[in-house]
């Protein structure tokens, strides 16, 4: 199953319509400041080769949710500028990291601008016609790297890797990403998610 979930990152890599066009950064960062509310299903593949599925909700500016599919019971929330890691062993508090301070941030900043001097370490396109940027934080290069994989036009986020300082690399392939007006806002709230107040 793993070798068949790597497989599939590779032909995303290689995916899109062999007449495209390398993305502009200038269209790439439209995109995502107008992604809004969104969720989609995802597969991540882990730097060991493990892989878990799920469903992601994205609320930007700032918001995101990683429901892990059964039997995991993890989530993961970013809001309120922290980013907070709840584990499958029913512990009363999370884990909390600044938002700032991961790759995520790159995605969920408030205005996403990816022609800023030093941000993107790297911008091509695949064989198939897929664009694609791996960018840093120009003020916390420690904290990470962001690739990002894109096909278009128009415009659409099909996967993204995480590379840590350590060069572990955790990868998030997205499917069925569709426009959500109606998420509430307690699904973004981790005072309201945690165990004791009724998550579990």
């Amino acid at each position: 199953m793993t070798r068949t979930l790597m497989a599939g990152a590779v032909a995303l890599l290689a995916a899109g319509p062999a007449a495209a066009e390398t993305l502009s950064l200038g269209a790439i960062s439209g995109y995502l400041n107008g992604l809004g509310t969104v969720q989609a299903d995802f597969t991540q593949i882990a730097a060991d080769g493990s892989e878990q599925t799920g469903t992601l909700y994205i609320a930007r500016p700032g918001r995101m949710r990683f429901e892990y599919d059964p039997p995991q019971e993890t989530l993961v929330l970013a809001a309120a500028g922290a980013v907070a890691i709840f584990d499958d062993k029913g512990d009363a508090r999370p884990e909390t990291y600044p938002l700032d301070r991961t790759p995520l941030n790159l995605i969920l900043a408030e205005t996403v601008d990816l022609t800023r001097a030093r941000m993107v370490t790297g911008h091509r396109e695949t064989e198939g016609g897929a664009t694609v940027v791996t960018a840093q934080d120009p003020e916390r290069p420690d904290t990470g790297r962001l690739r990002l994989v894109f096909t278009g036009p128009p415009v659409a986020l099909r996967q993204w890797q995480v590379i840590d300082a350590q060069g572990g690399v955790t990868t998030v392939m997205l499917h069925d990403m569709q426009t959500r007006a109606d998420l509430p806002d307690r699904l973004f709230n981790i005072q309201l998610n945690t165990p004791e107040d009724g998550r579990r």
